[in-house]
């Protein structure tokens, strides 16, 4: 199991809590909280070690694509694709900014 640690830029705050996926599933589970400030700190346990470098990439992918929520980021990850993650990733961000 890796552990990864990322902090990037956020450029809105939201309110609430949010939680997509099951990892028992062989999915991933995305929990959200939301914060002020103006970074989103997202910690990543997953079953891919080496994976740094990709995980990195959808958040700068996502960051030109939407603003990034203020908050913390806790994601449980069991292989799924990095379509898989946007996805999931993206529905807490919906699910809390209707809250």
């Amino acid at each position: 199991m890796e552990h990864i640690t990322i902090t990037v830029p956020a450029g809105r705050e939201l309110r609430g809590k949010a939680l997509a996926g099951v990892v028992g599933s062989g999915d991933m589970e995305v929990l959200f909280t939301a914060a002020q400030g103006q970074t989103l700190t997202i910690e990543i346990t997953t079953s891919v070690d080496n994976s740094r470098g990709r995980w990195e990439a959808l958040f700068n992918r996502l960051g030109l694509v939407s603003t990034l929520p203020a908050g913390k980021l806790v994601i449980h990850d069991f292989g799924a694709t990095p379509g898989v993650a946007r996805i999931r990733i993206e529905q807490v961000f919906e699910e809390v900014s209707y809250a």
